[in-house]
């Protein structure tokens, strides 16, 4: 798909460049209407004045504060209550963090104890 993000330069569109990101899911699976208005919502959000160029701040108006802005607003007009930085950070980022160092950390001892993964073939996949 199509990475939004924020910077200095202000708002990027991007369908390279982020294979090695982590992708954290936020939409419940009962809310498949919402997933089709996605694109939509964040392409409306992201032309509004907070995310020109000028106004991007490291540390207090960043690609952080974007990406939680843009969320808040989605639960805002779902009529849900908004969520802070260390609420999003603990419910969301720290989760998939954890998962990712964890298969990061297999990978790496893996690797440098010479082991390798083959696929079964299939009939040993049957059993």
């Amino acid at each position: 798909g199509v990475v939004y993000n924020y910077n200095e330069e202000g708002i990027h569109r991007a369908e390279t460049g982020w294979e090695q990101c982590i992708s954290i899911p936020l939409v419940q699976p009962d809310a498949f209407g919402l997933l089709q208005q996605w694109d939509e919502l964040l392409e409306e959000f992201s032309v509004g004045e907070a995310w020109l160029p000028h106004r991007y701040e490291e540390h207090d108006h960043n690609c952080y504060t974007y990406a939680l802005a843009f969320i808040n607003s989605v639960l805002t007009a779902q009529g849900k209550r908004q969520m802070s930085k260390s609420e999003f950070t603990e419910k969301f980022v720290i989760p998939q963090t954890k998962k990712a160092s964890k298969y990061i950390t297999l990978h790496q001892e893996l690797t440098a104890n010479d082991f390798y993964i083959v696929p079964l073939p299939d009939q040993e996949k049957q059993c």
